[in-house]
């Protein structure tokens, strides 16, 4: 797949800002995703991001990293950070903005290391991209995460997207969790493949976490039905 959301952000970091990224979704319309929304600091972020980054301690991964923000502000904290993103380009830019550590790895395949804190922010539970997977995936944070590690990442409950489109005679798929999306995005005329984003609501995420070791607390809750929750490895 074409690196849009890489070529996008370099883009941007050079001064060859000329539009944003386009996002569509087979339950919604056509939407920006501002560029400069993607180097925000600090106090431009939403209040989940800010709690997750005031509850971040020790050695922290930033998975998805993205533009390296929230990696930048940890730095600036004192904290040893290390970011990962899939888009070459954003660990290209993370690299630029003096991110000490910055590679371009999947999740999946990050082995040999221990982390404190975890972060997956801006609808962190996509990463795992359908519900069939997170099982996986969360058998995969608990083997990062120090014992006594945490892993802060948000997500939001789409009952209230499903409830808006039924008035347009849209109904969630029977086959499908209702929070199973499948996103394109389009940046300077160039378009992705469709790829698979999952929103978990509160409810099956506790499920599937307790399922998997792991202890699950909702500390922050947004204006956008949008929740933080922080993971905790269970005591046996």
């Amino acid at each position: 797949m074409t690196d849009i959301l890489g070529n996008a952000l370099l883009d941007y970091y050079h001064g060859n800002y000329t539009e944003d990224i386009l996002t569509e979704t087979n339950v919604t319309e056509e939407d920006e995703m501002p560029l400069p929304y993607l180097f925000r600091s600090y106090s431009e972020m939403p209040q989940v991001e800010q709690k997750a980054l005031d509850l971040s301690y020790g050695k922290v991964l930033d998975v998805g990293c993205g533009a390296g923000s929230h990696s930048l502000y940890l730095q600036e904290k004192g904290l040893q950070v290390m970011a990962i993103d899939t888009s070459k380009g954003a660990v290209e830019v993370c690299k630029l903005r003096s991110v000490n550590h910055a590679e371009h790895i999947d999740l999946l395949y990050l082995e040999d290391k221990k982390f404190d804190t975890i972060l997956l922010l801006m609808n962190g539970t996509g990463v795992f991209q359908k519900l069939e997977f997170v099982s996986k995936y969360l058998q995969k944070l608990k083997s990062l995460l120090t014992p006594k590690g945490q892993v802060l990442i948000d997500s939001s409950d789409l009952k209230y997207l499903w409830d808006s489109a039924k008035e347009e005679n849209i109904f969630p798929p029977e086959e499908h969790y209702y929070g199973e999306l499948e996103f394109t995005i389009k940046y300077k005329g160039v378009k992705s493949e469709p790829f698979n984003w999952v929103y978990l609501d509160e409810t099956i995420f506790k499920k599937y976490c307790y399922e998997n070791g792991f202890d699950f607390e909702v500390v922050c809750e947004g204006d956008h039905h949008d929740y933080l929750a922080k993971l905790t490895i269970k005591n046996r």
